[in-house]
Formats: C-alpha cells, structure tokens, sequence
C-alpha cells in the first residue's frame, strides 16, 4: 500500500515537472508579460497601455468596427475588451457611432484626439520596438512575426 502511494505521488511530481520544464503556457505568457512590461514603460508618460494601444491601432485601421468584431480579430474576452474600451472613450481616444441598426454593440470609431495620440507615441513606440527586436533577436522577431500570423485556433 505505502508503495502504491509513493508512485503515485512520483507521478504527480512527474507531470508537475513536466509542466514547469515543458508547457508553452507559461513560457508564452511570461513573454507576454516581458514585452507588455517594455511597451507599458515607454507608453506610460501618455497615459496609454500596450493593450490600449493594440485597440487604438485596429480600430484607425478598420474604420467604425463593431466591439465583436474586435473581440474576434485580437482574440480578446468580452469583460477585457469592455473595460479598456470603456477607458478609451473616456479619454476621447475612441467614439461610438450610430449606424442604422438597433442600437446594439455600436461600432466605434477613433477620434481625431486618438489619432494625434498615435502621432505622438510614435517615437516611443519604435523605442519599444527597438527594445524588443533586441529582446528576441532577429530571429525570435520574425519567428513572432510568422506565428502572430497564424494565429486562428488549431482545430482539436
């Protein structure tokens, strides 16, 4: 019995190894964490986050896009999108349009305040994109780079 017991908790300890040593997971979301923490840093003296930054981006370049569909393109949950959109309009950075339809989930759409705060994070941003390229290496830049754009869901 005390034998059964004590394999049994080698293999608990073999797959807790396993994890820490082998999951994507967790090497993916401490690199999310590492880069985030550069773009943050350099982005912070416009009271902007990465994560704003990446919406602010897709929605000058989509047009009035609908929060569903944004919440597809970046792969984003609803309550994180909500909250950051929510953030965005109170800084004037983004607006609401009406379209014609019910008045559900209204498309926004940046304003020219968002647009002049793109204008001036451009130097900060290359900053961190420089910080970044350098993180990663060249070839880790490109690898993101391909991987980003194959980024829909593999199928079971």
């Amino acid at each position: 019995m005390q034998h059964y017991a004590a394999m049994k908790s080698n293999k608990r300890v073999d797959i807790v190894d396993r994890i820490a040593h082998e999951c994507l997971l967790m090497r993916v979301r401490k690199l999310d964490r590492v880069l985030m923490g550069i773009y943050d840093a350099e982005l912070r003296s416009f009271g902007l986050k990465a994560s704003q930054m990446t919406l602010l981006v897709l929605i000058a370049k989509a047009g009035p896009i609908r929060r569903i569909e944004i919440g597809k393109r970046l792969h984003l949950d609803p309550s994180t999108l909500t909250r950051n959109l929510k953030i965005m309009m109170a800084n004037g950075w983004i607006q609401e349009i009406a379209d014609g339809k019910d008045g559900r989930g209204l498309p926004v759409q940046i304003t020219a305040q968002g647009h002049t705060l793109l204008n001036q994070i451009g130097p900060s941003w290359q900053k961190a994109q420089a910080r970044t390229e350098k993180f990663l290496g060249t070839a880790g830049a490109a690898l993101m780079r391909k991987l980003a754009a194959n980024s829909e869901i593999p199928p079971e």
